[in-house]
């Protein structure tokens, strides 16, 4: 057993320095608690619990910045316990030591155990010695109180999905009990799953006679569960008071927001309610911090689109585009240049609808009818705020376009999001809303057009010659290009839960603004004009060449990029890969 302590980190400032520098005590308290610790001999943070100075929440704050270490909130809806994590430590074990497992990371064999004293070495030893050799400890702050109760909220209860419908259908469920309740306990089981399976998002859909529960993984929506309708309601009271809907509105749409701790990390979900037919729909959108900002040249940008990326944001004024349908990763996109771009000497402001992964350093603020600002509005009041680059979530309508053009006129870097099928719609797309053609062509720097496709498992996938019709709908008209051409198929194993796809990949087109085409805006040609410029870019892509080229390496297979992309146009230049999946 290793415990993640390092030997090497700075010996902490006492409990009591650290509270008083803090402002969260005064002198005069702190002598106080002082005086009470020859008494009785207790932690001083404890004791200033003890003596109502300050609350447990604060005291789990305030050291977990002394120690260092993560903190987490365990009350109501804070946190959702993996079962599987559950298991790993008896109840007697964590009641006498006051730890509750929270996580286990197979990868790196870790344990994440929230404990009110991370220093305490003999409820660590007892750990060490109970999970065995080869597993590490990763000890998080969470207060006292909140453990206890999350040991009595989780222990005792079966917490598996389907030992959780046994007991609905078999035993009458307890009294008005909000963490004892089966179906309490049943969503907050839906919800490690889902975070579990990676899902994207989650559908809690009410039928004539049951309620169906689907999962989008990998862009694709699957039938998880489904259950008897009359759980519902319950269900449904259960996921509003979490994310602080009306309970008592049944007929009218509703947005809210929740985070929570799932095995062990923090989780936000998006909810949304939806009145139907059958009684109210209900949609969370997951958003899993733990997979963080992905670096620009991890994205899947070749080195080619990468250089044209890279010459893009060189610029250092203008209005950049990224576009493509929902969920196509456009954010992550945006979000890996405005990191790549953030430093010290650049004040970087965002206006997002939500704010879907906070950024240090980054002034991030959520636009909509709630928080009363509009994209247009916003823009008009960072340009107030000395922004160097700013990101627009999304141009909608006229009056953001016009801003985002007039702040990239003024010397600054616009990032924007737009929905349209590719980089060239983009441009016609704006003339639309209103923007000048001049205007247009002095500010436009780029665009970004993206989809995403799903990634073959490398375990399962398998490879055949190519029909004639997989061969026409990749693009493969000639017979040279068709001829002893292999392609890569899914197949079906335990790894991928039978679905021969893992995790997705980009298939990316990037638009660089040159002379020429900045010309043909400025006068006003027409798309195909346009498109026909674009073609003869030396080494541009379009969005099927990109697609073609991934499925000619393995990487995805025909059905998936034509389910994506649909019947790709012949390439420019001959396809390059041919038979090489492997």
């Amino acid at each position: 057993m290793f415990l993640s302590l390092s030997a090497s980190n700075p010996i902490p400032a006492p409990i009591g320095q650290t509270l008083l520098a803090a402002g969260l005590i005064g002198d005069d308290q702190l002598r106080i608690a002082l005086h009470e610790q020859t008494r009785k001999h207790h932690p001083l943070g404890q004791l200033c619990v003890e003596l109502g100075f300050i609350t447990e929440t604060m005291l789990r704050d305030a050291l977990s910045k002394r120690l260092g270490r993560q903190s987490v909130e365990l009350s109501g809806a804070g946190a959702v316990v993996d079962p599987a994590t559950l298991a790993l430590v008896p109840e007697a074990l964590a009641r006498r030591h006051t730890v509750l497992p929270l996580s286990f990371d197979d990868a790196a064999a870790t344990l994440t155990v929230a404990m009110a004293n991370p220093q305490d070495l003999i409820a660590l030893d007892v750990l060490a010695a109970y999970c065995g050799p080869g597993v590490h400890l990763r000890p998080a702050l969470a207060a006292e109180s909140e453990i206890r109760e999350a040991i009595d909220r989780h222990y005792g209860y079966r917490l598996a999905i389907d030992d959780i419908l046994q007991e609905l259908e078999t035993s009458k469920p307890p009294a008005a009990n909000e963490t004892g309740h089966p179906l309490t306990r049943l969503v907050d089981a839906l919800l490690v799953d889902a975070v579990k399976t990676a899902a994207s998002d989650m559908h809690f859909e009410p039928e004539a006679g049951f309620l169906r529960i689907r999962y989008r993984v990998d862009g694709i929506l699957q039938q998880v569960r489904a259950l008897h309708l009359n759980h519902w309601p319950a269900m449904t009271v259960r996921i509003k008071v979490m994310a602080g809907l009306n309970i008592a509105e049944t007929r009218a749409p509703q947005d809210g927001r929740v985070s929570i701790t799932v095995a062990g990390r923090p989780v936000d979900f998006r909810v949304s309610s939806m009145p139907t037919l059958h009684g109210e729909n209900i949609v969370l959108r997951i958003l899993d911090y733990r997979r963080g900002i992905v670096p620009l040249n991890k994205i899947g940008f070749d080195a080619a689109r990468l250089a044209a990326i890279e010459r893009i944001l060189a610029c250092p004024e203008g209005l950049i585009l990224v576009t493509g349908p929902t969920g196509s990763g456009k954010t992550t996109t945006l979000y890996a240049m405005l990191d790549q771009l953030d430093s010290d000497d650049v004040n970087i402001m965002t206006l997002e609808d939500p704010v879907e992964c906070p950024m240090a350093r980054i002034r991030q603020t959520t636009v909509g009818e709630a928080a009363k600002i509009s994209f247009a509005t916003g823009i008009r009041a960072i340009l107030r705020q000395d922004p160097d680059i700013i990101l627009v979530g999304e141009i909608r309508d006229s009056e953001t376009a016009e801003m985002a053009i007039r702040a990239a006129m003024t010397g600054h870097r616009v990032f924007a999001t737009l929905h349209t099928n590719s980089a060239i719609g983009s441009i016609a797309r704006l003339l639309d809303l209103g923007i000048r053609p001049a205007l247009l062509a002095d500010n436009l720097r780029g665009v970004i057009a993206q989809r995403l496709v799903r990634r073959l498992c490398p375990d399962c996938r398998h490879l055949t010659p190519a029909s004639a019709g997989e061969c026409f709908g990749l693009g493969l008209f000639d017979e040279e290009s068709r001829n002893g051409l292999i392609l890569a198929h899914a197949g079906a194993c335990p790894n991928c839960a039978g679905r021969g796809y893992s995790g997705r990949l980009p298939v990316f087109e990037v638009l660089n603004m040159d002379e020429a085409l900045n010309d043909l805006v400025a006068t006003g040609a027409s798309s195909a004009e346009i498109a026909r410029a674009v073609r003869a870019q030396k080494g541009h892509l379009g969005l099927g060449d990109d697609g073609r080229q991934k499925a000619l390496d393995g990487s995805t297979s025909p059905e998936e990029l034509l389910r994506v992309l649909g019947p790709l146009a012949p390439p420019a230049e001959p396809a390059t890969g041919q038979g090489k999946a492997s």
